[in-house]
């Protein structure tokens, strides 16, 4: 486990989190934020590790800007920006929800606050049911709903998901956290007449690499290997093949490698009752003295 690029790639995921929270994004389309804050990651010597999400509202996780989106943040928007950093393929997974309404500001430090308890009993040893436990605790007591089936997640090298989940409710069974293993924790919040449910829409703008079996179709063979050489595994979007790639050329070979399972498309996750979604999340390595955040603000 390479725990300095580990902590190189949290430090910058972390300052970059804290310019995304101070900054005022009213006004700015989903295009621009998500440009700038991947052009703050690479500038600061990491790579993105997925695309910059900026889930709006209802929508709690999974949208990225389309190529010159025109969407804008209006003042009473929740807007959660969900980035990533890599070096040599590990990971710094961290969000952050901001919205210059003050309505929304309980719900946003309900998620704050769930995910600041799970990471003060963070140990190697510690149950995930019992991290779960504590985030449901936490959100529940400020009147808020945890979303019972979004979680986090193990984290591995080129890999996002590695097979490992950090409930966001108290659950049966579940896994004990081993030392040396990154893990991202991310309590996502509703308001209490929220469903405390997330399900797919029909948007589907985030993709990853499933296969690389050829398709025999040379161009979408070329874009398959360019996928694998730029981004590995790990997700990317429409807008980062439109640097090379016409954008409606781009659009058909992805829907190509699609259809051909070589590429998979993720939906954009949608609050059941459309309620407003918070969200925070910090990396995390425990150790047997207690944990190492790699996204905490020096």
């Amino acid at each position: 486990m390479q725990s300095e690029d580990y902590i190189r790639a949290g430090k910058i995921a972390s300052e970059v989190r804290e310019m995304a929270r101070e900054r005022n994004w009213v006004g700015k389309t989903v295009y621009e934020i998500c440009e700038e804050i991947e052009n703050q990651i690479k500038k600061r010597g990491a790579k993105c590790a997925f695309p910059v999400n900026t889930s709006i509202n209802e929508i709690a996780a999974h949208y990225t800007a389309e190529p010159n989106d025109p969407i804008t943040i209006s003042e009473s928007d929740l807007l959660k920006i969900d980035l990533g950093a890599q070096i040599n393929g590990y990971i710094a997974d961290t969000a952050v929800t901001v919205c210059q309404d003050p309505q929304y500001t309980g719900l946003i430090q309900a998620a704050e606050e769930a995910l600041s308890n799970a990471m003060s009993m963070i140990k190697v040893g510690v149950k995930a049911s019992d991290i779960g436990r504590i985030i449901e605790k936490t959100i529940k007591q400020t009147g808020f709903k945890p979303i019972a089936n979004l979680s986090g997640h193990s984290l591995g090298q080129y890999t996002i998901h590695a097979g490992r989940s950090i409930p966001n409710i108290w659950s049966v069974g579940g896994f004990t956290l081993a030392g040396d293993t990154a893990y991202a924790c991310e309590p996502f919040v509703t308001t209490e007449d929220g469903g405390g449910f997330v399900r797919n829409g029909k948007t589907k703008n985030i993709f990853a690499l499933n296969s690389r079996k050829k398709t025999k179709n040379d161009e979408a063979d070329k874009l398959l290997d360019y996928i694998w050489e730029k981004f590995n595994m790990l997700p990317f979007a429409l807008r980062w093949i439109t640097k090379e790639w016409e954008e409606k050329k781009a659009r058909e070979l992805l829907e190509l490698l699609v259809n051909k399972k070589a590429v998979q498309a993720y939906p954009v996750l949608i609050e059941i009752n459309e309620k407003r979604v918070a969200q925070a999340e910090h990396t995390f390595i425990p150790n047997d003295n207690g944990v190492t955040i790699t996204t905490i603000s020096q």
